[in-house]
């Protein structure tokens, strides 16, 4: 297996210390700072399995399919995390969560044609944004400033969610028509 493999699966077994984290931080003041801590760590291991794969030849199905899984796993359980804490809309979440979903499928039904359908950079770009804004959410600043930005982010990332989703499926119709 390569490092890229290697990095993404990392991503993966981060998860659940993540929760770990998240969870205890409603009793230790510490803990919303480990989880934070090890959820950028798991958002650095997604911008080097690409950036390396890519610059030294490394890209694989595997890593094609399992690093936006790996992805949607980690955004989606600290989304869910949020939602028990208040902190961001359940409606918001539901809709980011199924739109995880509806693509996930989509790529099913191209691996079933035998194509594997790389992330676009829009939906990279939305990755990223809801990446910064569960950090800023988990963090949980009191300060006016932070609260906008929390505002800024969630509707940035829901409106991010909407389009990529729409992107993806325009570009990729044909896998829908077994056309590829």
């Amino acid at each position: 297996m390569n490092l890229p493999n290697r990095l993404t699966i990392t991503r993966v077994c981060l998860i659940p210390v993540f929760i770990v984290f998240v969870m205890m931080s409603e009793h230790f003041w510490w803990a919303k700072y480990a989880a934070v801590a090890v959820f950028v760590l798991a958002c650095i291991t997604d911008f080097f399995d690409g950036q390396i794969a890519r610059k030294y030849n490394m890209v694989t199905n595997f890593g094609k399919f399992m690093d936006p899984l790996a992805d949607k796993l980690l955004v989606c359980s600290a989304l869910i995390c949020l939602v028990y804490f208040h902190r961001i809309l359940l409606s918001v979440v539901i809709l980011i969560v199924a739109r995880e979903f509806i693509i996930s499928g989509f790529r099913l039904v191209a691996a079933q044609q035998g194509l594997v359908l790389a992330a676009s950079k829009l939906a990279k770009v939305k990755t990223a944004v809801q990446m910064i804004m569960i950090t800023v959410l988990i963090l949980n600043i009191d300060l006016l400033f932070f609260r906008i930005l929390e505002n800024v982010l969630i509707w940035a990332s829901l409106v991010l969610t909407i389009v990529s989703l729409l992107e993806y499926l325009i570009r990729n119709r044909s896998v829908m028509k077994g056309e590829m």
